[in-house]
């Protein structure tokens, strides 16, 4: 298929560029970039007008969940597929936390083929580190390389274990992956479901306090500087936790970081009423550590943004707020949540895009990433400027767990493009034949 995007603003990181230009797509590579494009007799078989949009490359989430299989009634591989195309990621790394969890090749290949039965966007499986997520003994992280595992994880579960912990690292040295670590001494955080401060104790809801966080980035980062291994931190939400990444980079040690959107934009007040949408783990922190988040981001301290798509039925979450499920939707409202900082000069165009697509492929090894000729045709053409508001009638996933609906949002993916196929245009899904 031959795509021929005219007149749009080509913003790539990976060249420092953002330039009105032409960019032409054959045969699922990159083709030409150039500021007028002339195909010649051959028609293209789609051409789409980008002017007063962005075209970029595709967005790379590096942190959702899918829930198939096992869940399939809060989310399916399909579903949240769609859903990703639909908020302009051209590739979504699940998390193990299946039933049964991802921790064979038997399960990474399930995951694999239904990605491939949607044909909508690249899903890359995350597997295990250890049997059942239960920290006891490894998993067969070198058979689940092989069968498709990008990155290892237990996310949900720490693992408590150090020595484990230590091994798991010297293993995927081998093969130069990342172990995705859900940071949390679940002895310090006591079941809590909120933030710990003076307003979990007005509420009388337990608190997380940030230092049950802090001591397992602390503990992590030093494995990581004895083994060598790479060490990626899960939805970041400290200062403390961001000052560590920091000084482990200085360091020049293997650690990478994400954040979320929502810990970015939402503070501890957002559970005030008791609003289950807003609970979450790693919580919602105080507007400091919100700040700090935003600032580590800006100076690259935090690698990535991810989304950390957590699909919930309404019965999850329409129980009482210490009983409520973790987690919120994401795949939708991370692009207009982070063009809020565009819009605000808190962060340059550039910068956003490098840390949804750019820094993403980087991080985990992955396809995408750059819009240089010859590359794999991985496109995201956004409205900057498109208002709309994020209702359940725009929602793709199964489960409408977000403290976002209801929100008006500015600036949305109008064009998705996987190895050179359109599978998202104006809103509408187009699926493989």
């Amino acid at each position: 298929m031959r795509i021929l995007i005219k007149n749009g603003l080509v913003i790539d990181p990976s060249r420092q560029m953002e330039e009105k230009l032409d960019l032409l797509i054959e045969a699922g590579v990159v083709k030409e970039v150039s500021a007028s494009i002339n195909v010649g007799p051959s028609s293209p078989d789609q051409v789409i007008d980008a002017s007063g949009q962005w075209v970029v490359p595709g967005l790379i989430d590096l942190h959702v969940h899918l829930r198939e299989p096992g869940q399939e009634w809060k989310e399916t591989v399909a579903s949240g597929a769609a859903a990703a195309v639909m908020g302009g990621f051209t590739a979504v790394c699940c998390m193990p936390n299946t039933d049964p969890v991802n921790d064979s090749a038997e399960v990474t290949e399930f995951i694999l083929e239904r990605a491939d039965t949607a044909g909508l966007c690249r899903v890359y499986p995350i597997g295990a580190v250890t049997m059942g997520s239960k920290g006891e003994r490894l998993a067969p992280l070198s058979e689940l390389k092989k069968a498709g595992c990008v990155a290892f994880s237990d996310d949900g579960q720490p693992v408590y274990n150090p020595e484990i912990m230590r091994r798991a690292l010297e293993w995927v040295r081998m093969f130069n992956a990342p172990i995705s670590c859900h940071e949390e001494d679940k002895h310090l955080s006591r079941g809590g479901a909120m933030n710990e401060s003076s307003l979990s104790e007005r509420m009388g809801l337990i608190g997380m306090p940030k230092v049950a966080e802090d001591v397992m980035i602390a503990r992590d980062i030093e494995l990581a500087r004895v083994t060598g291994g790479h060490v990626h931190i899960c939805h970041i939400s400290s200062a403390r936790g961001v000052e560590l990444v920091r000084r482990a980079k200085n360091d020049g040690i293997n650690v990478t970081a994400e954040v979320t959107p929502h810990h970015l934009v939402l503070t501890e007040e957002a559970v005030e009423g008791y609003d289950t949408n807003a609970k979450m783990s790693p919580p919602l922190r105080e507007e400091e550590e919100r700040l700090a988040l935003i600032e580590g981001l800006s100076d690259g301290t935090i690698d990535v943004v991810a989304s950390d798509h957590a699909p919930h039925e309404a019965a999850s979450k329409e129980v009482e707020f210490s009983e409520a499920a973790y987690g919120i939707l994401g795949l939708q409202t991370s692009l207009p949540l982070l063009l809020d900082f565009v819009d605000s000069g808190t962060i340059s165009r550039l910068r956003m895009i490098e840390v949804l697509s750019t820094a993403p492929a980087k991080v985990f090894n992955l396809k995408g990433g750059s819009l240089k000729e010859g590359k794999v045709a991985d496109l995201t053409i956004i409205d900057p400027q498109v208002e709309w508001i994020f209702s359940p009638e725009t929602v793709k996933s199964l489960s409408f767990n977000s403290p976002f609906i209801g929100r008006r949002m500015k600036g949305a993916a109008r064009a998705t493009i996987v190895d050179g196929r359109l599978v998202m245009l104006d809103g509408q899904l187009i699926r493989s034949a």
